[in-house]
């Protein structure tokens, strides 16, 4: 069986735990709890009729790069970089999040998840925003909202199919 490290990663509060939990055990809270630290959690999938475990970490909020943040996005397979499509910051953050991630591992693979699209409407300006920098980071992009469950799993699936695919070149 296949087993990847995928990390979470983003400004505070954008919904890494919401999307985290969602993933993992279908559901989302209003309640807001701070991640402090790393939570871990195992998911098997079954991708393009193969098993593969994402061992998941939803590391806390910021844009932190102590020898404890880069400890635990090392060994990372894989990434969500996630951003909260109503606050504009969070979404030109991204760049910064990206180049700390390709620093620590340059082979990582990256999906972006811009969080909460059931706040906006379908022509917000922070949509155009985030698919530019995707588009220039050419990095896939998923317009997703934990509160919903709007596209969570295809964001995860995008994920591990690239995950898959890199393990057939190794």
């Amino acid at each position: 069986m296949i087993q990847r490290k995928v990390c979470l990663v983003g400004d505070f509060a954008v919904g890494k735990t919401s999307l985290f939990s969602r993933f993992v055990y279908n559901r989302f809270s209003e309640s807001y709890m701070t991640t402090i630290g790393v939570r871990l959690q195992r998911k098997v999938m079954l991708v393009e009729g193969q098993e593969l475990t994402l061992i998941l970490w939803d590391t806390e909020g910021g844009q932190d790069s102590t020898a404890v943040k880069r400890t635990y996005l090392g060994g990372a397979g894989g990434a969500i970089v996630v951003c909260d499509l109503t606050r504009e910051s969070s979404i030109r953050h991204w760049p910064d999040y990206i180049q700390l991630l390709r620093q620590i591992n340059p082979t990582i693979l990256l999906t972006l998840a811009a969080n909460k699209v059931d706040l906006l409407s379908p022509t917000h300006p922070h949509r155009t925003l985030a698919q530019q920098i995707a588009q220039e980071a050419k990095i896939p992009l998923i317009f997703t909202s934990a509160n919903t469950g709007e596209q969570v799993e295809n964001l995860f699936q995008t994920l591990a199919k690239e995950l898959l695919r890199a393990e057939v070149f190794h």
